[in-house]
C-alpha cells in the first residue's frame, strides 16, 4: 500500500484544503506544505525497502487489484529503479513548490495549493502505474491543473500560453490513446482475454509494419511533451508565462513524463519501430542540442533562456538513449534527475529576483553580488551545474551519454558535445552580467538578500546537486538495472538492424569484396 499513500496523499490534502475556509491564507498554506512534506518523508522507508538488485519491477512492492474486469482494467502499481528516482524527484520538487509560492502567490490561494497538490497526485500515478489504461488515467489527469496553474496564475500571455501548452499535449494524448486501443485489441484477440497489463505488451510481437506505426503514435505523444525540436514551440511560452512553481513542476517534472514514456512504452513494446525512427529522432535531437543552446544564447529574458536552455538539455538527453545501450539510457535517466534538480532551481533563482524587482531583463542587472552575495552563491552552484561541472551533478549524466554515443557514432558524439559548450557560453555570460560589474540601476541598490525560506527553498536542490557530482555510485546502482532491463527486452524482440548498422552502410564507400572462385 506504500505505493497507493505515496500517489494519494496529495490529493487527500487537496480535499482537506477544500473545507478550509478561504479567508486563512496561512492555514492553506501550511496544510499544503505538510501534505507535501508528509509525502516526501514517505520516499524515505520507500528507499529502504526498494530491491536495488532487480532488472525488472520490485514485486515486493507492487500492487495489483482488478478495477473493470470487464475490460480488462486494473489499478496495477510497479516500481523500479527509473521510476524510483522520479517519484523522489517529483516529491522533492512539489515540497520546494509549495514553499517558493508563500509570498509569489496572494490571489486565489485555496484553489492554487489544490492544483498544485492534485498535479502532484497526477506526476505520480504516471511513474507507478503499470497498466495502460491507468497510465493513460493519470496522464491526462496532469493536463488540466498545469492549464488553470498558467492560465490563472500566470503572466501578461498566460491565456495564449495555457491554451497552446494544452492543445499541443491533447493532440499528442488523442494519439497516443488510439495506439492503446489498437494494442488493447490486438492482445486481447491474441490471448482471447481483455488486459491492459504492461507485462502482456511486453511479451508480443507485432509485425514490422504495424510497430512503426504504433511507435510513431506513442512517440508524438512523448515527443511533444519533452518537447524535441520542432514540437517545442509551446514550451518557452508556458515556461515564461507560468508562475515560478509552474516553471519548476514543468521543467523538473512533467518534461520527464514525456521521457519516461518513452522508455516505458515506446522503446521496450515496439523495438523494431524504434530502430526504424531513431535516425530521424537523432537528428532532431542533435538540432535541438544546437538549436536550444543558439536559441537561449539570444535572449534578454533570463527566464525565457532558462526555457530554451531545456530543449537544448532534452536534445542531449534523448540522444544519449537513442545509443539503445547501458550507457546511454542510464546516462539519459541521470541527466532527467540533473536537469530536474538545476533547471528547477535556476527557476527558483530567476523568480526570487522577479519578485524583488518584477522584471526578468538582463539589462535591468549588474553587480548584484556585492548586493546579493547569498543569491550570487546559490546562483552560482546551480548554474556550475546546469553546464556540467566536474563535482557537480550534470557532469556525470553529461559524461555517461557522451560515453553511450561515442561507442555508436563520433560524428553523433562531437555535435551533441557542442551543447555543452554553448551551455557554458551562455549560462556563463548571463551571470556576468547580472552579477559582476558596477550597479547600473538605483532600484537594485536596496534589494534584500535571501530570507530563510528562500534558503531552506534552495538548499535541498544544491545539496543533491553536490551528492551526485561526488558520489553517483549509489545513483548508478538504482539506475543501471532498469537500462539493463530495456536494452534486454528490446534486444529479445528486434528484428531489423540497429540504425548504427544502416547509417554505416550508408555512408560506407568500400566495395564489396567478390566471392572466391573455387570452380579450379
Amino acid at each position: 500500500m506504500l505505493l497507493t499513500f505515496i500517489i494519494f496523499i496529495p490529493l487527500l490534502g487537496a480535499a482537506f484544503l477544500a473545507l478550509l475556509p478561504r479567508s486563512n491564507d496561512r492555514l492553506i498554506r501550511d496544510s499544503a506544505l505538510a501534505t507535501a512534506l508528509l509525502d516526501l518523508l514517505l520516499c524515505l522507508p520507500l528507499l529502504f525497502l526498494f530491491d536495488y538488485t532487480a532488472e525488472g519491477f520490485d514485486k515486493a512492492l507492487a500492487e495489483s487489484h482488478a478495477w473493470i474486469p470487464a475490460l480488462g482494467v486494473g489499478y496495477s502499481l510497479d516500481i523500479d529503479g527509473l521510476s524510483l528516482v522520479l517519484v523522489v524527484l517529483t516529491c522533492l520538487l512539489s515540497f520546494v513548490s509549495v514553499l517558493c509560492s508563500f509570498s509569489a502567490i496572494t490571489d486565489r490561494v485555496k484553489e492554487y495549493y489544490f492544483l498544485l497538490l492534485m498535479l502532484q497526485t497526477g506526476m505520480l500515478g504516471t511513474f507507478l502505474a503499470s497498466d495502460l489504461f491507468l497510465f493513460f488515467v493519470f496522464w491526462e489527469l496532469m493536463l488540466v491543473p498545469m492549464y488553470f496553474l498558467i492560465g490563472v496564475w500566470g503572466h501578461e500571455h498566460r491565456i495564449y500560453a495555457s491554451i497552446k501548452f494544452f492543445l499541443y499535449t491533447a493532440f499528442g494524448s488523442a494519439l497516443m490513446m488510439i495506439a492503446i486501443l489498437w494494442v488493447y485489441f490486438a492482445a486481447w484477440n491474441a490471448a482471447g482475454t481483455p488486459s491492459f497489463a504492461l507485462d502482456r505488451f511486453y511479451e508480443m510481437s507485432f509485425s514490422v509494419t504495424a510497430q512503426r506505426w504504433l511507435f510513431a503514435a506513442f512517440f508524438l505523444a512523448f515527443a511533444i511533451k519533452m518537447p524535441l525540436f520542432p514540437f517545442h514551440t509551446w514550451l518557452p511560452y508556458a515556461h515564461t508565462e507560468a508562475p515560478t512553481a509552474g516553471s519548476v513542476i514543468l521543467a523538473g517534472v512533467l518534461l520527464k513524463t514525456g521521457v519516461y514514456g518513452f522508455l516505458r512504452f515506446a522503446l521496450p513494446m515496439f523495438p523494431d519501430g524504434a530502430v526504424f525512427f531513431a535516425p530521424t529522432i537523432m537528428i532532431l535531437a542533435l538540432i535541438g542540442i544546437v538549436y536550444g543552446a543558439l536559441t537561449a544564447m539570444a535572449q534578454s529574458d533570463v527566464k525565457r533562456l532558462v526555457a530554451y536552455s531545456s530543449v537544448s538539455h532534452m536534445g542531449m538527453l534523448l540522444a544519449g538513449i537513442l545509443a539503445f545501450n547501458v550507457e546511454g539510457i542510464s546516462g539519459g535517466i541521470i541527466q532527467m534527475l540533473n536537469h530536474g534538480l538545476s533547471t528547477g532551481g535556476l527557476f527558483l533563482i530567476v523568480g526570487i529576483i522577479y519578485e524583488r524587482r518584477h522584471t526578468r531583463e538582463v539589462s535591468e542587472f549588474g553587480g548584484l553580488a556585492a548586493i546579493m552575495p547569498v543569491y550570487a552563491a546559490y546562483f552560482s552552484i546551480i548554474m556550475l551545474s546546469s553546464i556540467g561541472l566536474p563535482g557537480l551533478n550534470g557532469f556525470i549524466g553529461e559524461f555517461l551519454i557522451l560515453l553511450g554515443l561515442m561507442g555508436k557514432s563520433i560524428l553523433c558524439t562531437a555535435i551533441a558535445a557542442t551543447g555543452v559548450i554553448f551551455g557554458a557560453c551562455y549560462m556563463l555570460r548571463v551571470y556576468q552580467k547580472m552579477m559582476f560589474g558596477p550597479v547600473r540601476v538605483e532600484a537594485n541598490r536596496g534589494l534584500s538578500d535571501l530570507n530563510a525560506r528562500e534558503i531552506l527553498t534552495l538548499l535541498p536542490l544544491v545539496l543533491f546537486c553536490f551528492w551526485i557530482g561526488l558520489n553517483p555510485r549509489p545513483l548508478q546502482k538504482t539506475i543501471e538495472p532498469s537500462a539493463r532491463n530495456i536494452v534486454r527486452i528490446m534486444a529479445e524482440h528486434q528484428t531489423q538492424p540497429s540504425w548504427v548498422d544502416r547509417w554505416s552502410a550508408m555512408v560506407s564507400a568500400e566495395p564489396i569484396a567478390p566471392e572466391p572462385d573455387r570452380s579450379r
